[in-house]
């Protein structure tokens, strides 16, 4: 990432957007603002942006609609924040693609925390070497094919048991909680059901044991989560 943080903010509420702006600017980071989807999206076709604050209700084009074509183009983290308080509706933001979803009215702290939340989780995302694999001991990842392999033997993963396992490789000393897989490979909010990534755990482990049961790749860090094992 740049050293200057671009956030660009698309609310058409003139108060609500000078609050973000004020939030932003106090965090350190340069604040954009946009007040309908159509002006939006000429920011987002002419400059890159680091993170983007996005309302549902907007004047032209739609949030939900320039979600997807944010989505389409690029992997900037999009943070919804709406007066749109029902389930489904933050469901449907975050499977199409919204890396959290903020209620309004909004605590002005938490939603400073979201944005730094986000912006890390983003730019570890970022840190990912450009190689097209990553290793650790005798286990392989082809980030282009999706292939892993240990020894040459080809582990059958599923697309979830892959993200999985493609987060630990990606930060191979840091300790991951349940939450912090939960949300960033299913995008969804972790209400603490341990089952959900207890059996993709043991499943990966199993895997991983089949193809070498003489080494072990993950380690369990009690009271904490899962790390990759040194």
């Amino acid at each position: 990432m740049n050293d200057v943080i671009n956030i660009l903010i698309i609310e058409d509420d003139e108060d609500i957007n000078q609050l973000l702006c004020n939030i932003i600017s106090r965090n350190g980071y340069h604040p954009k603002s946009a007040y309908s989807g159509t002006e939006a999206q000429i920011y987002l076709e002419n400059q890159k942006w680091d993170l983007i604050l996005l309302d549902l209700m907007l004047p032209g084009l739609s949030g939900e609609e320039l979600l997807k074509k944010v989505r389409k183009e690029n992997e900037i983290p999009v943070i919804i924040i709406s007066a749109k308080i029902e389930t489904q509706t933050k469901i449907d933001a975050l499977r199409a693609g919204a890396d959290d979803y903020i209620t309004k009215p909004f605590d002005i702290e938490e939603v400073s925390a979201r944005i730094d939340a986000c912006l890390r989780r983003f730019r570890r995302k970022s840190d990912v070497p450009v190689s097209n694999q990553i290793s650790h001991k005798n286990l392989v990842m082809n980030i282009d094919s999706k292939e892993v392999t240990i020894n040459g033997y080809e582990l059958k993963l599923t697309a979830l048991e892959y993200e999985i396992l493609f987060l630990l490789m990606s930060s191979p000393k840091k300790v991951f909680t349940k939450a912090n897989l939960f949300e960033s490979v299913w995008h969804e909010e972790f209400y603490g059901d341990d089952n959900t990534i207890n059996v993709h755990m043991s499943n990966i482990r199993s895997k991983l044991s089949k193809a070498n049961p003489n080494e072990e790749y993950i380690e369990t860090i009690w009271g904490m989560g899962y790390k990759l094992k040194t």
